[in-house]
């Protein structure tokens, strides 16, 4: 029986084979009918549970607290404290490994990782996790492949053609090189035509329309094909002195793989989609970059980058791409006489894949808007829905007049919510809180943000009702019983923002606005309030590892498609041990800090 002891789950999936071995030595089976007690508190625990079949429950006082399922390890605190604080039930059956006291403090001293994972608090088992994975996400990243890079176009030209006309296409075409097709050749060559050739060719002396290209291109192309790896690519470079590799499959050419393209894939690639927004000349070409920007993430996501750092490189993408659209879209002196702002996760910079437009139009007041700004805000709508930003079904929009107002008309607007506030009014002003422009004159929304400022004078009525918010999705309750007696309820599912994002952020936006804080990513609000002795430090550093693991966990669920609305809603079978374990902490310092709010605010007695 202890030969079926699973080593592939946390925190034993960390132990070398020595180590292994020692638990093999040191382990045996209990088994508890339904009802029965594991541990009851001040018990002395000879053993560490590790659960092979059934449920268990942890109570405190008379609250369950948590739940154990298959593969699901405890109490470790208790073996090491010598003492249980909690009682431990079965809810059914239970069938567990016991491994020996003796055995798991050899392994707590030996082995960090696993002591940190096994009852280390929230912050230390993500930063175990990260170093453990650390070498094993760098090796992914290596191993990426061609057809998962920038490939840049192949166009052909005529072999017959002169010089002029290529670097013609050169010009059109914001490139370098091109195929060159020799038909008098037999059989038909392809060769390559690049900036090396027209030096070569201007050196030559005769006029540049006199000479046909053919005489200064190479028809010994070097290949690859999007299966090979981006490592072995970057070794041909090297091996045949070349910068850039065409990619094939089968017969037919699929682009150029640059190598500047491949290096910068290889560590970042983001500025090439920089590049891409920067010289669109239509919708359709902006549409083409805003595809890439998932690709960036998934990649970010595979090679290790933190999360809090690809949602501000993601900001600042999705800002030159709105920024370019704006300009695409609206004519130069409305740009010039209007802010362009975007709201919510987006104005954060804690968006990842792509969720509902937020955004809103500052105008200058005395300037007279075209007859047209309605038609042309709509374009602009259309034009993010074709990125991927599907519309804002509350219709918080340009496209909505209400979002697209002078500043004096906004600033009244804004007026408004403070001095009538009402559920919708404080939403809209949380939403506006959160604004970043992107477009046009920043100055103007400045100016509209200054109303909050002078009308918020330490109403601490305002302040309460603002941050009630935290527990706008109570009502939906169940979600802390459903993670906890996951159970039967394998197919139960847990909304990650309404669970925990969104409290956790509208909690610090609300101490941000009482603060007077400017800054609106949450993380740096965080800072900020901890700096101002707002919030102690473990709690500020608990609310940023917990943000960072609730946004990484919904990121990783919408790239693997485990949930629905870009892995917001999560399907709880599709975690694993581990993660459930990580989630219940998470939503553990969630509840604790809302706790802390509901004092702060006095919400009880609303």
């Amino acid at each position: 029986m202890t030969a079926s002891f699973d080593f592939s789950v946390s925190p034993f999936d960390c132990l070398s084979q020595g180590e292994q071995r020692l638990v093999r030595d040191h382990v045996d089976i209990g088994y508890w009918r339904e009802g029965a007690t594991l541990l009851a508190p001040g018990d002395e625990p000879a053993h560490l549970f590790v659960v092979i079949k059934g449920r268990v429950q942890q109570f405190e006082s008379d609250e369950m607290v948590a739940a154990y399922g298959p593969d699901d390890c405890f109490d470790g605190r208790a073996l090491v404290a010598g003492k249980a604080a909690s009682r431990f039930v079965a809810q059914e059956e239970v069938l567990a490994h016991l491994v020996a006291r003796e055995a798991v403090t050899e392994l707590i001293s030996s082995n960090a990782t696993f002591g940190a994972l096994l009852f280390a608090d929230l912050t230390r088992k993500l930063g175990a996790i990260s170093e453990r994975a650390g070498m094993q996400q760098r090796q992914a990243m290596a191993l990426g492949r061609v057809g998962e890079a920038y490939l840049r176009p192949a166009l052909t030209v005529d072999a017959d053609d002169d010089v002029v006309s290529v670097v013609r296409v050169f010009q059109q075409n914001h490139t370098g090189n091109v195929l060159v097709r020799d038909t008098r050749m037999q059989p038909p060559q392809t060769g390559v035509f690049t900036t090396t050739g027209l030096q070569r060719a201007v050196l030559h002396g005769s006029p540049l329309d006199a000479l046909p290209v053919r005489d200064f291109s190479t028809f010994e192309l070097v290949t690859v094909t999007p299966q090979d790896t981006l490592v072995d690519a970057l070794a041909l470079m090297i091996r045949h002195e070349v910068h850039r590799l065409v990619v094939v499959e089968g017969e037919r050419v699929l682009g150029f793989l640059e190598q500047l393209d491949l290096l910068s894939f290889l560590s970042n690639h983001s500025y090439l989609i920089s590049v891409q927004i920067v010289q669109a000349r239509d919708v359709a070409a902006l549409a083409r970059a805003a595809g890439e920007v998932t690709r960036l993430i998934e990649l970010l996501w595979r090679g290790g980058a933190k999360v809090g750092a690809i949602a501000r490189l993601v900001g600042e993408l999705n800002a030159k791409l709105f920024e370019r659209a704006w300009q695409l879209i609206a004519p130069a002196e409305l740009v010039a006489n209007s802010c362009l702002f975007v709201m919510g996760s987006e104005g954060r910079d804690e968006q990842l894949l792509k969720t509902d437009q937020d955004n809103g139009l500052v105008l200058r007041d005395g300037y007279e808007a075209p007859a047209e700004l309605d038609a042309i805000c709509r374009r602009f709508s259309e034009a993010l829905a074709s990125f991927g930003y599907p519309e804002c079904p509350g219709g918080i929009m340009v496209s909505n007049a209400a979002w697209r107002q002078p500043a004096r008309a906004f600033g009244e607007t804004v007026r408004r919510w403070l001095l009538m506030p009402d559920a919708d009014s404080l939403m809209a002003l949380a939403i506006f809180i959160d604004a970043r422009a992107v477009a046009g004159d920043a100055s103007l929304l400045e100016q509209v943000r200054g109303e909050v400022d002078q009308l918020l004078n330490d109403n601490d009525a305002l302040m309460a009702r603002f941050a009630a918010a935290i527990d706008a999705f109570e009502h939906e309750g169940g979600w802390w019983t459903r993670l906890l007696a996951l159970g039967d309820a394998g197919k139960a599912t847990l909304d990650l923002k309404k669970a925990g994002i969104f409290p956790l952020v509208h909690g610090v936006r609300s101490m941000a606005l009482e603060a007077r804080l400017r800054v609106t990513n949450t993380v740096e609000r965080i800072e900020a309030l901890r700096d101002a002795g707002r919030l102690p430090a473990t709690t500020a550093d608990e609310l940023v590892t917990t943000l960072h693991f609730l946004m990484g966990l919904k990121l990783q669920a919408g790239l693997q498609g485990q949930g629905t609305g870009n892995g917001r809603v999560v399907h709880l079978d599709a975690l694993t041990a581990l993660e459930r374990d990580l989630l219940k902490d998470a939503l553990a310092v969630v509840k604790r800090f809302k706790a802390m709010l509901r004092h702060r605010y006095r919400l009880d007695l609303m």
